[in-house]
């Protein structure tokens, strides 16, 4: 038994990064053919204004690298979802069922997730490369909300669940009716550190880590099909990732980003009281590439307000490094370290 849910989490990693990688050619061509990147790169600060450093960073690469490449991620993961829930439908043998890994208590609700950040997403892409500038900001967090609203509902109303857990902490601390919003809150904070697809190669690898970490957790808990579903987006990010190692070939973007960063919320509450875990708690450490990326962006934003002045040379914090000097692939790399590491370090109080 621990031998088929092994390869129950190894299988679908693995046939998320071959089908990734055999249907990125494929991609590419559709991207490159028909010109599917912003017609003018660049892009506006937080306060409205030019990201005048940012543009000198990054913005002639804007317009010439296609979006869209968060396709790779979803198209792979939900093709490898539906081809083992076919094959166990149709097959009798005992190991290719237990492969499936939809199921309505433990992924049903993330890949819903993942699906509907994803199609927003890509119609946010869609309006960039036609030049009318994406969907607004407060549109996109709208959609996160109301997604985020829906799920939380389900976790109180349908799960029953209204506390979260903390390492060493015997009892789970019960937020009543007010989980709900705070789930919101967990997945509008998580979104917001989507932005950190803003260097070759960086969001791939953080996301992958990620991912993979919550791959640990569930499987130690024994969601298995949880387990499976988060090893499918960290293989299928590692596919895209093969392609988006400086120079990258596409963008993650929006239709990345939004379905990611839903997905991992949906996934961090799945792994905590509800499965006797501590899932929220850690989320801050497993995650901290994107949680810096978004308190960088606050600090930015408040010193701007409050002290007239720039505390960063440029938001988010890997922007800054690129323009203290840093060289991109020394932020993506010491990036990716720091995530490994992180990881680990979540997972170890994940499981105490």
């Amino acid at each position: 038994m621990i031998t088929l849910n092994a390869l129950k989490v190894f299988i679908p990693a693995i046939s998320a990064f071959l089908i990734g990688i055999a249907a990125t050619p494929a991609l590419t061509h559709f991207l490159y053919r028909y010109r599917m990147w912003k017609m003018h790169g660049g892009k506006t600060a937080l306060d409205g204004t030019q990201a005048s450093t940012f543009n000198e960073l990054h913005g002639k690469t804007e317009s010439g690298t296609p979006r869209f490449g968060g396709i790779i991620v979803w198209g792979s993961v939900l093709l490898t979802a539906g081809l083992f829930a076919l094959l166990g439908f149709l097959s009798n043998d005992p190991y290719l069922e237990g492969l499936a890994f939809i199921s309505r208590n433990q992924t049903w609700v993330p890949l819903v997730a993942f699906a509907l950040g994803s199609l927003i997403g890509a119609i946010d892409d869609w309006f960039e490369v036609k030049g009318r500038g994406g969907l607004s900001l407060r549109f996109r967090l709208g959609v996160v909300a109301l997604i985020a609203l829906l799920c939380g509902w389900w976790f109180y109303d349908k799960l029953g669940v209204a506390s979260i857990s903390f390492p060493f902490l015997q009892d789970p601390v019960t937020l009543g009716i007010f989980f709900i919003p705070f789930f919101m809150g967990v997945a509008l904070f998580i979104y917001a550190g989507g932005v950190i697809d803003g260097i070759d190669g960086l969001a791939g690898g953080i996301f992958a880590s990620i991912f993979l970490a919550y791959a640990g957790i569930a499987f130690f808990e024994q969601q298995f099909d949880l387990a499976a579903l988060c090893a499918a987006i960290g293989g299928a990010l590692l596919a895209f990732l093969w392609f988006n190692i400086p120079p990258a070939r596409f963008y993650l973007s929006e239709t990345g980003t939004m379905g990611l960063t839903l997905a991992l919320t949906v996934t961090a509450f799945l792994v905590d009281t509800l499965a006797g875990g501590r899932g929220i708690a850690v989320l801050p450490i497993i995650a901290f590439p994107l949680v810096a990326t978004v308190l960088s962006d606050i600090v930015q934003v408040a010193g701007k307000k409050f002290f007239k002045k720039k505390i960063l040379r440029i938001a988010p914090l890997h922007h800054h490094f690129e323009a203290i000097g840093w060289p991109s692939a020394k932020v993506t790399m010491r990036y990716w370290i720091v995530s490994i590491i992180v990881a680990l370090i979540g997972m170890t109080l994940a499981i105490l």
